[in-house]
């Protein structure tokens, strides 16, 4: 399946692995990749020589295309882009930080960049910051959000208006249908994240895993906006954050009561009444666990057949 998206990454299909924390090292990076996506290793949660560690083992498991994920707000982000170029990674998602801080040096490198977004006012400094790729993010999507809060439907046809990049979709995409929904109103490709939690491969927790597939609808809810807004699953602590939030705790009170390490106690250690859960909306329509492979097939045939049917209603309408 040849677009602009698959083109420019050398991959054969528009489907990108979010680089999540505690969940995207080796195993699922490199599994993504030879099913034909484009895996990202979540930098976030590790040093720069856990990285270095991760793309020499993903090395080894892969021949195809892969790329690491470094939000620039975290004190050792140089430390980290220069593993990637010291290793020789070729493609490098950005996020949460000023694109133009790491853009131009990549490049220089031979490295394509692509940068993460929640609103459209960031996707044009974005293009303006001359990225090769921008990803739009919906506040379906689990982990850190965007304030606005902007539905993914809504946002991929307003950052279309606002730039002719290669341009992907992020947040609440889970199936083929969603990718094609996505597609459909401008994206040229897909970010997926909760499903690829939710694989074998995942670093993720088993505990973790089960509680994704037990989710329903409104088992996620978007917290700590006056920190960083973060979708979190409904456990302890998240019911914790909530009564905090509606007594009015400000933001150093939040702080305390967030502490440190949550992200990593839920999901690499497993505590699902203390930890961090981040996943997304979609969460709800995740019902097992399988390898990366049987999930980018399940994707494509769900895609192939909507495709088909919205194909016979643009030529029988």
């Amino acid at each position: 399946m040849q677009n602009r998206i698959s083109a420019l990454f050398g991959i054969r299909y528009p489907i990108i692995q979010g680089g999540m924390i505690w969940c995207s090292g080796h195993k699922l990076v490199s599994a993504v990749s030879n099913a034909g996506g484009l895996g990202l290793l979540g930098s976030a949660s590790m040093t720069s020589e856990e990285l270095r560690d991760e793309i020499r083992k993903t090395r080894e498991l892969t021949s195809k295309p892969f790329g690491v994920n470094v939000p620039l707000l975290y004190m050792h982000s140089e430390e980290i882009m220069n593993v990637i170029v010291e290793e020789g990674v070729k493609i490098v998602f950005t996020s949460a930080g000023n694109p133009k801080t790491w853009t131009s040096f990549l490049q220089e490198k031979g490295i394509i960049v692509a940068h993460v977004v929640s609103n459209s006012k960031f996707a044009e400094k974005a293009d303006l910051a001359n990225v090769d790729a921008i990803v739009a993010e919906g506040f379906e999507a689990g982990g850190h959000n965007g304030f606005e809060e902007t539905t993914t439907m809504t946002l991929i046809p307003s950052v279309r208006k606002v730039t002719a990049k290669p341009f992907i979709a992020a947040g609440g995409i889970a199936t083929g249908r969603a990718m094609l929904a996505a597609l459909i109103l401008g994206a040229d490709g897909v970010q997926i994240g909760s499903r690829f939690v939710a694989s074998t491969e995942s670093e993720a927790h088993q505990n973790f895993k089960d509680e994704i597939v037990k989710a329903k609808e409104g088992s996620t809810n978007l917290l700590l906006k006056k920190i960083v807004p973060v979708r979190l699953l409904n456990n302890k602590f998240s019911k914790e954050i909530i009564k905090a939030e509606s007594e009015g705790k400000n933001r150093e009170e939040l702080s305390e009561l967030l502490g440190r390490g949550r992200a990593k106690l839920g999901m690499s250690d497993g505590d699902i009444e203390e930890g961090e859960l981040e996943i997304g909306q979609v969460s709800a329509i995740i019902n097992k666990v399988m390898p990366v492979s049987a999930i980018i097939d399940d994707i494509m045939l769900d895609y192939r057949v909507a495709k088909k049917q919205v194909d016979y209603v643009r030529f029988n309408f």
